[in-house]
């Protein structure tokens, strides 16, 4: 699915980007799935992060809009949504960890994590997405 040019306010590739995902909680639902593998409303709402629920709803309503995140029931759960990566949405890889890394070097260093010891961010980015996908049911 696409978004109409309406959408961007402009031509500029940054702009446009951050038209997308500069918003305050784009990135973070989806570092949750990436790197938390979090998959339902209730694990987002519960997260640290502490989005509130209309917020929530909204975000994932945007991300499904844009291609970034497929919504599914599970064939055992029929109750329960669950939300996916897409290959559009693991794309973000990189933004999510040199936003990781540069915090980490800049803002708030994380002790004991992968980070501390990043030599190869290539390295660091598919392993991260061969770990999604190992830990993800897709249908």
């Amino acid at each position: 699915m696409s978004i109409s040019d309406k959408f961007y306010r402009c031509n500029c590739p940054v702009t446009s980007a951050l038209d997308i995902v500069g918003d305050k909680w784009t990135l973070v639902v989806i570092k949750l799935m990436l790197l938390e593998q979090k998959k339902t409303f209730k694990e987002f709402s519960e997260s640290d992060e502490s989005i509130v629920p209309s917020v929530l709803s909204n975000r994932l309503k945007i991300l499904q809009k844009i291609g970034f995140i497929v919504k599914q029931k599970l064939p055992d759960n029929q109750k329960t949504n669950h939300y996916f990566l897409t290959k559009k949405g693991l794309s973000l890889t990189p933004v999510i960890t040199e936003l990781a890394l540069w915090s980490h070097h800049n803002i708030k260093p994380v002790d004991n994590h992968d980070l501390a010891n990043v030599k190869d961010k290539n390295e660091l980015q598919l392993a991260i997405i061969e770990r999604y996908k190992s830990k993800t049911v897709t249908l």
